[in-house]
C-alpha cells in the first residue's frame, strides 16, 4: 500500500528558509572577520615585481640627475654641515615616504581596494577622515597631482639646461659655433619634439635601458675626476652662513626626493609587505641613496669648492677627452630620458581635458599638447638658463609640499580619532614635519627669487 506524501506547510518552510539564510549570512560575516581583506591578494597578475626588482627600480629612480647637483648643495652649506645635513634630509624624506606607504596600505585594507596611487591616497584619506576635512578631498588630490606635474616640469627644465650647457662646452672646446646657452636650448627641440610624440611608455623602455648604462659610466668618470687630486679638507668651509641653508635644503630635496615613483613601485610588488620594515626595500634604497649623494656631494665640493656648478659634469676639465665624453654622455642620457619625465605632466593635464574634447580629435589634441608643452618647457629653460634657480625653486615649492607636508597631513587625518600614540606624539611629530616643509618652502622661494632679481 502506497503511503501518501505529506506536504510541508508553507509557513513552516518559509520560516526555516529565512532562519537558514540568517545562519549563512552570520557564517559568511564571521568568515570575513576571521579572514581580513589583504590588498596584495587582489592585485592584477601584472603586479609581479619581486622585492629585488622593486629595490632596483627605486634605486634607479632615486639615483637620477639630482646626484650631480649635490656638490652645489654642499657649497651652500659647507662640508661638515652638508655631510650631516644630507643624512638629516635623507632621514626626513625616508620617513615621509614610509608614512605615506603605510597609510596607503592600511587604507587599502579598510576600503577593500588592491592598491592606491599617491594622489588617490590623499583623496581617499580625506574622504574617510573626520567630517570637517572631507570637503577637502578633491583639493588634496588636485594638490598632489599638480605638485607632481610641476616637479617633473621643473626636472625637464633642468634637463634642457644641462644638455645645452654640456653641448656648448664641447662645442667651444672643439671649435664649434660660439652660440649662447639659450641658442643651444632651442637646438634641443630638433630631438625633443619628435621624441615627446611617443605616447606609449613601452616604446620608451629601450631609451631608458640605454640611458641606465650610459648614466653609470658618466657617474664613474665624475667620481674619478673628483678623487684624482683633491685638495686638503681644511681648504673648504666647514659651514657657511645661515642664508645658505635654504638653498642647501631646496637643492637636496630636489636631488633626493623620489616620492613620485614610490607608489607605482609598491603597487606592482608581489609582496608589498617587504617594502617597509627592517631592513625592507625602502630602508635599503634610501640608505644607499644617502651614502651615494653624500659621497658625491662631499667629493665634488672638496675638489671644486666655490666653483661647484648645478651639475658636476659642468665642472669637469674642458681640455680632456674623457671629461668631454662624460659631458656628452650625461647630455645624451638626459635627452633620452626627457620623454619619460615629460610623460607625467602631460598625463596630469590630459586626464583633465580629454573629456571636454570630441573623441575624434583626441589624437591630434594630445599631439598638440605634447608639442606645445615641449615648446613651453624649452622656452622657460631658455628664458632663465640658470640651473641652480630651477632646482632650488622646484625643491622649495613642489617637493616640500609633495614630499613632506602631504604625507604628514595624510597620516594625521587617517589616524585622527583612531591612534595618535601616547601623548599624541604622531600629531606633534607631523606638525614639526609640516612646519619644516613650510620653512623650507618660504625661505627657499625667497632666496631663489632674490637671486633671480640680482642676476637680471
Amino acid at each position: 500500500m502506497k503511503v501518501p506524501k505529506v506536504s510541508e506547510p508553507t509557513g513552516i518552510r518559509t520560516v526555516m528558509d529565512a532562519y537558514s539564510s540568517k545562519i549563512e549570512l552570520a557564517y559568511n560575516g564571521s568568515r570575513e572577520d576571521l579572514d581580513p581583506y589583504i590588498p596584495a591578494d587582489h592585485r592584477p597578475m601584472e603586479s609581479n615585481t619581486s622585492s629585488f626588482g622593486a629595490l632596483a627600480h627605486l634605486l634607479k629612480a632615486s639615483l637620477g640627475s639630482g646626484v650631480l647637483a649635490m656638490p652645489l648643495a654642499f657649497k651652500n652649506a659647507g662640508i661638515v654641515v652638508g655631510s650631516f645635513g644630507t643624512i638629516f634630509i635623507g632621514f626626513i624624506c625616508a620617513h615621509a615616504i614610509h608614512i605615506l606607504v603605510k597609510t596607503s596600505q592600511k587604507l587599502c585594507a579598510e576600503i577593500k581596494r588592491p592598491s592606491l596611487g599617491y594622489a588617490e591616497t590623499c583623496e581617499v584619506v580625506f574622504q574617510n577622515g573626520p567630517k570637517p576635512v572631507q570637503r577637502y578631498a578633491t583639493f588634496a588630490r588636485e594638490l598632489a597631482d599638480w605638485a607632481l606635474a610641476v616637479t617633473h616640469m621643473g626636472a625637464c627644465c633642468v634637463y634642457v639646461v644641462v644638455i645645452a650647457e654640456s653641448f656648448k662646452q664641447v662645442s667651444d672646446q672643439y671649435g664649434g659655433p660660439s652660440w649662447s646657452v639659450t641658442a643651444f636650448c632651442g637646438l634641443t627641440l630638433v630631438v625633443l619634439l619628435p621624441l615627446t610624440q611617443i605616447t606609449k611608455l613601452k616604446y620608451l623602455v629601450p631609451f631608458s635601458a640605454l640611458a641606465n648604462f650610459v648614466w653609470l659610466g658618466s657617474i664613474c668618470i665624475c667620481v674619478y675626476y673628483c678623487l684624482r687630486d683633491p685638495p686638503p679638507i681644511s681648504s673648504r668651509n666647514a659651514a657657511t652662513s645661515i642664508s645658505g641653508l635654504p638653498n642647501f635644503i631646496s637643492t637636496s630635496l630636489f636631488a633626493m626626493e623620489g616620492i613620485g615613483v614610490v607608489m607605482p613601485i609598491e603597487n606592482e610588488m608581489i609582496k608589498p609587505n617587504h617594502f617597509l620594515g627592517c631592513p625592507g626595500v625602502l630602508n635599503i634604497a634610501m640608505s644607499a641613496v644617502v651614502l651615494m649623494y653624500g659621497f658625491i656631494g662631499f667629493a665634488g665640493y672638496l675638489n671644486y669648492g666655490e666653483d661647484a656648478r648645478g651639475s658636476l659634469t659642468l665642472n669637469l676639465p674642458q681640455d680632456e677627452i674623457l671629461a668631454q665624453t662624460a659631458k656628452t654622455l650625461v647630455a645624451s642620457v638626459m635627452l633620452l630620458s626627457f620623454a619619460l619625465i615629460f610623460y607625467v605632466p602631460v598625463d596630469v593635464i590630459w586626464r583633465r581635458t580629454q573629456d571636454k574634447i570630441p573623441a575624434r580629435a583626441h589624437r591630434w589634441s594630445l599631439a598638440g599638447l605634447r608639442f606645445f608643452g615641449t615648446l613651453f618647457i624649452v622656452g622657460l629653460a631658455s628664458a632663465v638658463p640658470r640651473l641652480e634657480m630651477f632646482m632650488e625653486l622646484v625643491g622649495a615649492v613642489c617637493l616640500s609640499v609633495m614630499g613632506l607636508a602631504l604625507p604628514a597631513i595624510s597620516e594625521t587625518v587617517f589616524r585622527w580619532g583612531k591612534d595618535l600614540g601616547t601623548y599624541h606624539w604622531v600629531l606633534w611629530k607631523n606638525i614639526l614635519i609640516v612646519f619644516f616643509s613650510l620653512v623650507a618652502m618660504v625661505s627657499g622661494v625667497t632666496f631663489s627669487i632674490k637671486t633671480m632679481i640680482e642676476n637680471l
